[in-house]
């Protein structure tokens, strides 16, 4: 099915609840399961998408805007029902599922105090959805969007055969891609389907239990042990113990040590040996910093680990407390733990922090991008800037 409406993904006013993760990006360019959410709804036929999102993200994320367009709530999880209610909308409708606003139809974005007054033209939305409210629902929906995300991409299609040097557990659910590298690894898809991206590799000795995704040009270290819901996403490098965490893309955890319950971003380094916490001593749920209420929330959940914005680093031996949130190009070192919420651009660790001065970041991730042959734009500097700006208010200076 292809469609030729023209989509707008909005990020609505919870985009400051997702922070840090959106403060590089809008919320439709999350990964969970195997694909970003853009990606979802690329795949099921969308061939016309843009965003709608903050002033200082829209050079790199414009807006292309017609006549008649479909504006769509940048955190939802497409399915075939949601898309055809959507594009069955007229002009002017709008469609919400208990004053959630999932999407409407329009020339112009609409405010959404204005969306809420046309309540004549308010439709309800009977049908269950999924969608990214909190950071926490990246790890915890991992495993149901990961699932549906195998069945979908590999419907219809053929698995390059695997070597014999493996030992699979369970049939008919394990998709390898072209390009894809697996030897001396044991694969058990009895717990969920595994999935090898194109050019990944899976190197000697790796212990997988699916659902997991290494999605294309990663690579799985030697001796790996990976626990479901995983998802591994482009360009990274990943080892040791790892436990129902989301990687976005081009960030490395190389070497041993556990990460559980956790988001990690882009461009980040996790340092040989750091562990995470995800579960508290005293088995009690979890709070997380949250930028709305400058202040922790209560996740409601007992596991709950790191979340790491864009470009942030850690020093060897680094521990983290539960339910520990790392702003963007954060750089993190030494012994002890560091608090549990690390401000954008904080140098140090459990001892204290200074500022870390944005040249210097800056010039750290134009190093760390060019080794991946990618530049860093001045679009890119300017955000970086503008996050530097914003987020001062959090840190000692």
């Amino acid at each position: 099915m292809t469609i030729q409406n023209n989509f707008i993904f909005f990020d609505d006013h919870n985009r400051e609840n997702l922070l840090p993760l959106t403060f590089t990006r809008p919320v439709v360019d999350f990964r969970v399961g195997i694909t970003t959410i853009k990606e979802k709804w690329e795949s099921l036929g969308v061939v016309s998408c843009s965003y709608h999102t903050v002033d200082y993200l829209s050079k790199k994320f414009p807006m292309n805007l017609n006549k008649d367009n479909l504006f769509v709530n940048s955190c939802l999880i497409p399915d075939r029902k949601l898309i055809e209610r959507i594009i069955s909308l007229n002009p002017g409708e709008v469609l919400q599922h208990n004053d959630f606003v999932l999407a409407y139809r329009a020339s112009e974005p609409i405010p959404a105090n204005l969306l809420k007054d046309n309540s004549k033209k308010t439709i309800e939305y009977p049908g269950t959805f999924l969608c990214i409210r909190n950071p926490w629902d990246i790890f915890t929906l991992n495993d149901t969007v990961l699932r549906e995300d195998y069945l979908h991409i590999t419907a219809g299609r053929k698995s390059q055969p695997i070597s014999n040097t493996n030992r699979v557990l369970g049939e008919g659910h394990l998709f390898i891609e072209e390009g894809a590298k697996v030897e001396c690894a044991t694969i058990n898809t009895f717990t969920g389907p595994v999935y090898i991206g194109s050019d990944a590799e899976v190197m000697e000795g790796s212990l997988i239990r699916g659902p997991f995704a290494l999605c294309r040009h990663s690579t799985l270290k030697m001796g790996a042990k990976i626990y479901g819901a995983t998802s591994i996403g482009p360009y990274c490098k990943v080892g040791g113990e790892v436990n129902n965490s989301v990687f976005f893309s081009y960030s490395n955890k190389a070497h041993d040590g556990f990460l559980g319950n956790s988001v990690i971003g882009e461009w980040c380094n996790l340092g040989a040996d750091t562990n995470n916490s995800n579960l508290k001593n005293n088995y009690v749920p979890v709070k997380l910093w949250n930028y709305i209420k400058s202040g922790f929330i209560d996740t409601g959940f007992q596991f709950c680990g790191l979340i790491m914005g864009d470009h942030s680093k850690c020093g060897i031996s680094t521990m983290f407390n539960t339910g520990t949130v790392v702003g963007v190009s954060a750089n993190i070192f030494g012994p002890g733990f560091p608090r549990n919420f690390v401000p954008s651009y904080s140098w140090g660790g459990s001892g204290g922090f200074m500022v870390y001065k944005t040249n210097k970041a800056l010039k750290t991730a134009e190093i760390v991008m060019k080794r991946r042959n990618i530049s860093l734009t001045e679009v890119d500097i300017e955000i970086l800037n503008h996050i530097f700006e914003q987020t001062k208010k959090y840190r000692k200076e």
